[in-house]
């Protein structure tokens, strides 16, 4: 039944994870077993251990996160809001069912309470149980675990969190509202007066007009908005785009000293991330 799926497929004896990300372009992944696979009520959830990646979150077909490269994309939409606001104490989560994102929260011990709300159960079972690399089987107690959609659970929330961070899939399927004027809007609602917001935008070479809108419609609602960057190699294109909302603290200004465990994030990565590629400056300000 496993090989069934349409994403699976045995190429000359071996057995491939093929990605559609566009109509031009398939990503491929040799694989070494299937360790779990389930249809949840709101979409397929697969963990494959892959020869190059190791074992691997898949979602309907598409790669999540993975155990090789899944702290990058985790520690960069984490640490740059947490260190924009000097005194984080709650933080909300929206997403983030494989629990890197909680992870690297909990390294905060100012951080008081964590409520991540993750419409999907199965995502956080699977992931703490097989991607440990990832999740490290998160089990911190200031971490509360909400399993509904994120849009109606934030709508009528007023000043509650410090962060908001929007640790979304691609806009399709149960993900796409996390992308809307209205979500943006509610998340704004939901913060307090000197509160901070991010969510990852995608990729600045192949969905600028995701990237761009996104920037906008966060425009609209903050006074201040960034846009920054890292390599997750995984995802389509490698480069990847992350938004940042504050209403009032400013990122490039971020003079925090770094002091946390990470492999990916240093000081450096901190004030460089904000210095983006030409073409994508010259998009955002069109």
């Amino acid at each position: 039944m496993i090989t069934q799926l349409e994403w699976l497929k045995e190429i000359d004896g071996h057995l491939w994870l093929v990605e559609d990300e566009r109509e031009n372009m398939k990503l491929s992944y040799r694989v070494k077993e299937v360790i779990h696979a389930e249809q949840s009520p709101f979409q397929h959830v697969m963990i494959v251990d892959t020869y190059d990646f190791g074992p691997t979150l898949v979602l309907d077909g598409v790669v999540q996160t993975t155990s090789r490269d899944g702290h990058i994309y985790n520690e960069m939409i984490t640490h740059i809001p947490l260190l924009t606001h000097p005194h984080p104490k709650r933080v909300l989560i929206i997403g983030g069912g494989d629990c890197g994102a909680a992870r690297e929260v909990c390294k905060y011990p100012q951080v008081e309470q964590i409520d991540m709300v993750e419409i999907d159960e199965l995502v956080v079972k699977v992931s703490k149980q097989y991607l440990t690399d990832v999740s490290g089987n998160l089990s911190d107690p200031r971490v509360n675990f909400i399993y509904e959609d994120g849009t109606s659970f934030i709508k009528n929330r007023q000043e509650t969190y410090d962060v908001v961070i929007v640790d979304s899939s691609d806009p399709i399927g149960p993900a796409e509202q996390l992308f809307s004027y209205e979500f943006y809007r509610d998340v704004h609602r939901a913060l307090q007066t000197d509160g901070v917001m991010v969510c990852q935008s995608q990729s600045p070479i192949f969905h600028m007009n995701i990237l761009k809108q996104t920037y906008e419609r966060i425009g609209q609602l903050f006074p201040v908005v960034h846009v920054y960057q890292a390599v997750v190699p995984t995802y389509p294109g490698g480069l990847w785009s992350f938004t940042l909302g504050s209403k009032t603290y400013r990122p490039e200004q971020l003079d925090a000293k770094w002091d946390k465990q990470a492999k990916y994030v240093n000081q450096g990565i901190l004030q460089g991330c904000f210095q983006l590629p030409e073409s994508v400056r010259q998009a955002l300000e069109k």
